[in-house]
């Protein structure tokens, strides 16, 4: 089973990349394949609008030829996603979106993902990262951000907030590293 995570923060040693990376011990710990796609170290451009993704001589595949290329590929071979963003004033971060706009690419004018038909219900855990230690504090927003990728066909195991991250460190609290691991096997063994 392969299983990518993708760290939209910019910060390769973050809070979001040492939670996602965590996620992913624990799906390796069971056998998983893994690897990990940091935005700063991708070239990922806005999404035009130009429906170029959707013309009879393009089908299936975005016209802009950049590092998403590559995200598509890993994306259609994988059983499952970790996907990671800091939250920045109340919402995911810009590179977030522009990663989650590149994804119309992969949609059927039924708004049905291209890649569902090889692999159905590609598994998805959300890992939001804040200062803010309420962790309902944006609920409404990741309730949005879970119906999303239920829209897209995403079978969203969890949606995990990691809050108070701005004067302590993820890293710092002693009871993540045992859930996040344990929440990787998940994605391997349900």
């Amino acid at each position: 089973m392969k299983i990518i995570g993708f760290n939209a923060s910019p910060r390769n040693n973050g809070n979001t990349a040492w939670t996602i990376n965590k996620i992913l011990e624990g799906a390796n710990a069971h056998g998983a394949k893994t690897s990990l796609f940091n935005t700063s170290e991708l070239v990922i451009k806005p999404c035009r609008g130009c429906l170029g993704c959707h013309s009879d001589k393009n089908a299936h595949g975005c016209v802009i030829n950049d590092d998403m290329q590559k995200l598509y590929a890993a994306l259609e071979e994988s059983a499952a996603m970790v996907l990671g963003s800091p939250i920045y004033m109340g919402q995911m971060s810009g590179q977030t979106k522009v990663f989650i706009d590149r994804l119309f690419a992969q949609i059927s004018p039924r708004f049905s993902p291209h890649y569902k038909e090889k692999n159905a219900g590609k598994k998805l855990i959300l890992v939001f990262t804040q200062g803010n230690p309420k962790l309902d504090m944006f609920q409404t927003y990741y309730d949005y951000t879970k119906r999303m990728f239920e829209i897209l066909e995403f079978d969203v195991k969890e949606v995990l907030v990691v809050g108070g991250t701005r004067v302590e460190q993820a890293r710092d609290k002693a009871e993540l590293p045992p859930l996040l691991k344990k929440i990787g096997a998940s994605l391997v063994l349900d």
